[in-house]
């Protein structure tokens, strides 16, 4: 690895995480051993370690180190969990959380999406990341992961990805519309109940083929 990246990610850890309130040294040591710069889309390497978003296809992003590395410590992974990533983005969040976790899968409804995150996670991290193309507002699951992440906004809260966590699972998803977007942490409390907590305000593009407005819960 050149120095300088190194010192680049160093600089980015200091100076964007931690002022952020990134503390967490697991999540910390997870950044440091995914190499960002092979996941920017192309025509960005000089901006892999920027303080903001990339464009991808789709009108998706590759999220800001902060954010990334701000989901990754209030989702509390465990080297147990079970974690779904909706949105698979350039698949550096991913790889990130497959530093954490048991094992990652990757859902993108957009099959180019799919097909260039997978390309870049089975060149740079271990075998227990998947990416599935499928459009996961589709899916109907029970209790099946512990931690569900979603990359892209919806404009209310996502009901069929609540019933997919498990007891005591914790999903993060952005709600609302621009420029005014809540970042929420919902956690099932049990069978009937979630407890839903607002982070912080952030803003995000609509996830890719997220349902209409007057199909979402409110």
């Amino acid at each position: 690895m050149p120095l300088d990246t190194q010192i680049a990610r160093e600089q980015m850890i200091s100076q964007q995480l931690r002022t952020w309130g990134v503390l967490d040294e697991r999540v910390l040591d997870a950044v440091r051993k995914v190499a960002r710069e092979k996941f920017v889309p192309a025509g960005y390497q000089a901006l892999a370690f920027a303080d903001e978003n990339l464009p991808l296809p789709h009108a998706q992003v590759m999220l800001a180190p902060k954010l990334e590395a701000r989901i990754l410590q209030v989702m509390e992974i465990q080297p147990t969990d079970q974690v779904w990533i909706v949105g698979a983005g350039s698949g550096h969040l991913a790889a990130c959380a497959a530093q954490l976790a048991y094992k990652v899968r990757v859902t993108d409804a957009q099959t180019d999406m799919a097909n260039q995150a997978r390309r870049n996670l089975q060149a740079t991290v271990s075998n227990n990341v998947f990416v599935d193309n499928v459009d996961a507002l589709q899916l109907d699951l029970n209790k099946a992961y512990d931690v569900i992440i979603v990359t892209g906004s919806a404009p209310g809260l996502l009901p069929q990805l609540e019933r997919a966590l498990s007891l005591g699972g914790r999903l993060f998803l952005v709600t609302g519309k621009a420029p005014v977007m809540q970042a929420m942490k919902i956690t099932r409390l049990d069978d009937n109940q979630w407890q839903r907590d607002t982070l912080f305000e952030t803003e995000l593009p609509r996830l890719s083929k997220a349902l209409e407005p007057n199909q979402f819960v409110f």
